[in-house]
């Protein structure tokens, strides 16, 4: 069955889709997250340049958000250029930012009155068209204000990301509404590893890729963005499915 889900035929047939959704331009251009289990779900194998991505928190992170915005930093680390990041909260943790590749200097905070004025700033700086990457910490993404800023990341081929927090974990069910996001994803933190000696292990995490237009959902357990932005593959998993399915039996008994 997975053969037959990666034949040119249905390639094809994804980037059809993509062009009758007005996507096919922002397809040409990806960024890979160098993990095959991950991008080969993705249409032309990473995430799309030149789109709005949608990314939150799963469980209690939909309000602190921390492995969310993590993730959505090693995204923008691996961009050219400066990131700005617009938010409502002044609660950014710059450290936490550069432990996932993106340092200080190459972050342009904005901090705006409320979600209405940060989304207005994303597409601002969206439309410049000098940036790597525009990032909005916001808990409202309406399909409206989502067209808009999904069409200033085509015109500038610059790549948009909705870090969606809220205040109150009863709020974070507006996720499931409709946007115009190309992808939609939910980051929950995982337990590390054990290391055979005491110490501080790579952080994990599941991955969820909800949405993807053209593409295909997927979970992924995998390590944390790293000094350079990018994910890592389990070594329990690079070992093989049977190694993963043995560490599982293991913790749970």
């Amino acid at each position: 069955m997975q053969e037959r889900a990666n034949t040119p035929a249905i390639a094809a047939l994804r980037r059809r889709i993509a062009q009758l959704e007005g996507d096919g331009p922002c397809s040409r251009e990806v960024l890979p997250f160098g993990i095959p289990q991950l991008d080969r779900k993705l249409p032309g194998g990473g995430l799309a340049l030149g789109c709005l991505h949608e990314v939150a928190g799963g469980g209690n992170g939909a309000v602190g958000g921390a492995a969310a915005a993590c993730f959505v930093a090693g995204i923008a680390a691996r961009t050219q250029g400066r990131v700005l990041w617009c938010v409502a909260q002044q609660d950014l943790f710059a450290p936490g930012l550069e432990q996932s590749g993106l340092p200080p200097d190459r972050v342009i905070h904005v901090e705006a009155g409320d979600d209405r004025s940060v989304l207005a700033c994303m597409e601002e700086g969206l439309r410049h068209g000098g940036l790597g990457a525009v990032v909005a910490d916001t808990a409202r993404l309406p399909m409206t204000a989502s067209r808009r800023l999904h069409l200033a990341a085509k015109e500038s081929g610059t790549i948009g990301i909705a870090l969606r927090r809220w205040r109150r974990q009863s709020e974070a069910s507006d996720f499931g509404q409709p946007t115009a996001a190309m992808t939609r994803w939910r980051i929950s933190v995982l337990p590390s590893a054990p290391l055979p000696v005491p110490g501080v292990a790579r952080p994990r995490w599941l991955i969820e890729l909800i949405r993807a237009r053209a593409g295909e959902s997927l979970d992924i357990e995998l390590e944390a963005c790293d000094g350079s932005g990018h994910l890592g593959l389990p070594a329990d998993m690079a070992d093989g499915p049977a190694a993963a399915e043995d560490r599982r039996r293991s913790v749970s008994g």
